[in-house]
């Protein structure tokens, strides 16, 4: 009996430490005193990325232990991941996406943003100017009821917390 409770255990255990694991491989949380030292804001970032064409969504994310500003733009039926300088303002890189989850959710979004009569940049602008001491960390357009609306996360020293703005 005791070695069928400890195999029990053990496997118990195992799977605990497999799952555990997984999250803290897929946990790219952002670093706030990062994101409060990036002299571009997401918003700028944005608009940064505009060279590239229409930008379509954006976030500070964590690459290597490195924070970067990530957008997706769209141009002439392309997708394009454009990492934004955080510190300079200046298009770092940029790489077309051409398959993928990337793709889909490019994909996605550009639809939100075609029925969108706002800027995503403008959006994130005003749902920073509403929430004081909060800075935007990501942007992500989707239609609710056909309608476009941006899913914005906002960040400051004790957390997280997400507001819609309408894109009409």
């Amino acid at each position: 009996m005791n070695r069928k409770f400890a195999t029990l255990v053990s496997s118990a255990i195992g799977g605990v430490l497999l799952l555990a694991g997984s999250a803290l491989a897929e946990d790219k949380s952002v670093d706030w005193k990062m994101v409060n030292a990036a002299k571009i804001s997401l918003a700028k970032g944005l608009a940064a990325a505009q060279a590239k064409g229409k930008p379509i969504s954006g976030k500070f994310e964590m690459e290597d232990g490195k924070l970067q500003l990530s957008t997706y733009t769209a141009s002439k039926g392309k997708y394009w991941e454009v990492i934004v300088n955080h510190i300079s303002g200046k298009i770092a890189k940029s790489e077309q996406i051409k398959d993928g989850d990337d793709y889909t959710h490019a994909t996605d979004q550009t639809k939100a943003m075609a029925k969108a009569k706002k800027t995503l940049s403008a959006a994130v602008a005003k749902a920073v100017a509403g929430n004081a001491g909060y800075k935007a960390v990501s942007a992500m357009p989707s239609l609710e009821q056909d309608t476009p609306v941006a899913r914005i996360i906002l960040q400051n020293a004790t957390g997280t917390k997400t507001v819609s703005e309408n894109l009409r």
